[in-house]
């Protein structure tokens, strides 16, 4: 099956490494333009020195547009370290070279053998569409609720979504519609803690002129400008009993009568609800309804907290970075900055991580975003009802992943530096990065 290489370069004759690329098929050489990477059809993308008028944006956009295709950088030995960062936030390899033909070669064929298992396609397609969808992971338990949350989206059956606070319960609620035969119509999402109990029908589903004294039209409610598509009710453990009773009659018969009016409507509405609290809890509890729970609780979707998914917190961070970063700004994350987000527990989940982000681009100095500047808060990990001995498993399971993926973040994945820095046999701290679900990256065979 023939293969493509497209390598682009604005001075094709500098790019010393890529010398022998006709020993490929249907090889391109091309200069850099944004047409160029939404109509490429290839099969690897050589990427060598990016030229100043793509923009990093062009890259990322191109990352989150259905491409299928691997990307190889190749970036001179002397590459600053943003540049060098940004091209491991986009690229599936990278060669800090210019004039290794054999590395070239390597690299480029290493690339093309994987470029054709279904099930990696099938992963890279999950992936395009989170992109799409505005979510960000690649943390192996990420990467479970992203499953669950595509197959969700296949069906019309309530979901109900659950996890701590800051972890993107509306993000994977937006998802699911985005990803599903309702995307071309509404998603409307309701802040049901945000409600008074007394106004909760009003919202929902609107009123007639002459309802009420002050209702001088007419109003359509949530449901309404939800026909078609998504009702999202975000903190649905909030409502106090009558609204649930309310909500559950509309679950049940799919209908709801504005208020004041004498006429019931059908409604063609997909319902996503999310919740913070144990749920099981509040029903024991009497806050709230059993019949409700069940209505909802159809489809669960558990969205891990970001201590889980340690794997996605440089990724993550490295994303803010970018979206969030004046135009222009080439603001990049040193490795001591890395490893001080890494060693954090984050409480407050991906919401505390964009803040920190947010707070160390305006107040970090010069180009790097140094460990100085990551300013988190010193929240101990959450204990909760455990015994001691859960507990310190648990704080020790932190801490050693933590300390991992520092490592490897500072020998950028390469398993042997970091087993000497770490005073450990390699084997054995080979099967510490096995045990907390990392990948050594290609690096760490030694070759750049």
């Amino acid at each position: 099956m023939p293969r493509n290489v497209l390598i682009v370069s604005d001075e094709p004759a500098t790019a010393g490494a890529t010398a022998g690329a006709d020993r490929w098929t249907q090889v391109v050489w091309s200069t850099f333009s944004r047409q160029l990477l939404e109509s490429s059809q290839a099969d690897v993308l050589v990427v060598v020195a990016p030229a100043e008028r793509l923009t990093r944006a062009d890259f990322l956009d191109w990352r989150k547009g259905g491409q299928r295709c691997r990307m190889l950088a190749v970036l001179p030995a002397a590459s600053a370290r943003e540049d060098i960062d940004f091209a491991l936030s986009i690229a599936d390899d990278l060669i800090l070279s210019s004039d290794r033909q054999d590395l070239f070669e390597l690299r480029v064929r290493r690339l093309l053998d994987g470029c054709v298992s279904e099930a990696e396609a099938a992963y890279e397609g999950l992936i395009r569409e989170l992109g799409r969808a505005n979510l960000v992971g690649r943390d192996p338990n990420f990467l479970r609720a992203a499953e669950r949350m595509a197959a969700s989206a296949r069906t019309d059956l309530p979901v109900l979504i659950t996890g701590e606070t800051g972890t993107g319960k509306e993000l994977f609620a937006r998802a699911i519609h985005f990803m599903s035969d309702r995307r071309n119509h509404p998603f409307i999402p309701v802040d049901c803690g945000g409600i008074p109990d007394h106004l909760f029908e009003n919202e929902l589903f609107g009123h007639v002129r002459g309802a009420y004294t002050d209702a001088h039209g007419e109003q359509r409610g949530l449901a309404s400008l939800a026909e078609g598509g998504t009702l999202f009710l975000d903190e649905v453990d909030s409502l106090p009993p009558a609204a649930q009773a309310k909500l559950l009659r509309f679950l049940q018969e799919r209908q709801f009568k504005a208020l004041g009016s004498e006429r019931w409507a059908q409604a063609d509405v997909r319902i996503v609800a999310a919740s913070n609290r144990d749920l099981a809890r509040q029903i024991a509890d009497k806050q709230f309804r059993e019949d409700l729970y069940f209505r909802l609780d159809v489809l669960r979707l558990e969205v891990p907290p970001l201590r889980e998914r340690p794997r996605d917190i440089a990724l993550l961070a490295r994303h803010f970075l970018l979206q969030y970063q004046a135009e222009g700004s080439r603001k990049s994350l040193s490795a001591a900055a890395l490893r001080r987000l890494a060693s954090h527990p984050w409480p407050g989940n991906v919401r505390e991580l964009l803040n920190v982000i947010q707070r160390a681009i305006v107040f970090s100095q010069g180009l790097q975003i140094e460990a100085s500047d990551i300013a988190v808060s010193q929240t101990p990990l959450p204990i909760g009802r455990q015994d001691f001995r859960t507990a310190r498993e648990e704080t020790v399971e932190s801490f050693e992943r933590a300390y991992v993926q520092e490592l490897l973040l500072r020998h950028q994945g390469n398993v042997t530096h970091a087993a000497r820095e770490a005073g450990k046999e390699r084997r054995a701290f080979g099967r510490l990065v096995k045990k907390h679900g990392f990948r050594a990256t290609p690096r760490a065979a030694g070759q750049i």
